[in-house]
Order: C-alpha cells, then sequence, then structure tokens
C-alpha cells in the first residue's frame, strides 16, 4: 500500500488557515501526516510519531484514543483509495501551516462528521472516496466524530464514570 507523497508543493497546496477546521481538527493534521507515511512506508514505524505527538498535544487520555481511532480511519480511506491519499511531509518545517487537497477533503469529512451535518458530511466522504462511499470509511469516521464531538475542546471534556482515590 503506497501514499502519495508531495514532494513538491503546487497549486494544490493552501495555507490550513484559509479553512474553518478548528483547533482540534488543525491538531489532527500532524498526527494524519505520520500514520499516512506509515501506511507509505511501514518499517518505518512512524505511528509512534503519531501517538506521541497527539498524547503531548492532549495527554494520554484523549492522545492515545484520538490516534487509534485516526489511524483506523485512515487505513480504511487508503485501502478505499487504493493507497493513493496525497500527503505534506510532516517532517518539513516550510510546509506544516500548509495543507494539500487531499488532506482539505480528509479534514472536511472530521469536520462535518463531528458537527453532524450528515449532507456536507456524505458529499464530503464522496470526495474522498471518489465516490465509492465505503461502509468501513464511515463507520470508522462516524466512530471517530461520535468520540471527538465538536464544541467543547476534547482537554475540556469532562470524564463520566469512576474515578479513583486514594483513601488512608
Amino acid at each position: 500500500m503506497n501514499v502519495e507523497y508531495l514532494g513538491d508543493l503546487d497549486d494544490s497546496t493552501q495555507t490550513i488557515d484559509s479553512f474553518a477546521f478548528d483547533s482540534f481538527e488543525k491538531g489532527i493534521l500532524i498526527v494524519a501526516r505520520h500514520h499516512l507515511d506509515a501506511l507509505r512506508c511501514p518499517e518505518s514505524q512512524a505511528w509512534h510519531l503519531a501517538y506521541s505527538i497527539a498524547a503531548e498535544r492532549w495527554g494520554d487520555r484523549i492522545g492515545f484514543p484520538a490516534a487509534h481511532l485516526l489511524a483506523r480511519f485512515l487505513k480504511h480511506v487508503s485501502l478505499c483509495r487504493d493507497g493513493v491519499l496525497g500527503h505534506i511531509d510532516p517532517f518539513c518545517e516550510h510546509s506544516r501551516d500548509l495543507i494539500a487537497l487531499d488532506e482539505v477533503e480528509l479534514l472536511y469529512v472530521v469536520h462535518f462528521m463531528r458537527r453532524d451535518n450528515t449532507s456536507a458530511a456524505r458529499n464530503a466522504v464522496e470526495d474522498l472516496t471518489r465516490g465509492r462511499m465505503d461502509p468501513d470509511v464511515i463507520r470508522s469516521g462516524l466512530t471517530f466524530a461520535n468520540r471527538f464531538p465538536a464544541g467543547a475542546e476534547p482537554q475540556e471534556r469532562q470524564v463520566l464514570g469512576a474515578k479513583l482515590r486514594v483513601v488512608s
């Protein structure tokens, strides 16, 4: 499975601030780039960096599940696209604020799914998958969106369930 690597930046790249992505969506872009590197070259084990960056950005409780669910989503997108998904080199310091067309399509799927905008999400999935409407892509995208909905930033979300306390 190969992922297209954008060595030469062209007219299809824009600055990420040109789009209405929130800070969480902008944050997952670098994580996604490392996951895409891992898909392109599995022996690089770039997924380690994806998990590390996510944990540094949002803490272990949010970062690890975000990186994991994003990896699953990207795997299904890549399979649906026959492994051709262009992205910018995550190590290129000159292009960190740029975003490639495939990355824009990817973030739009996440953006609309997180906001429960079904019609726009359907169109975004169709663009991303080149009309294939793959159920695994949709399911994994919705799982990610359900875990990290738009609204409060992920680090501000309250944890429901039992809390551990030290009792002496």
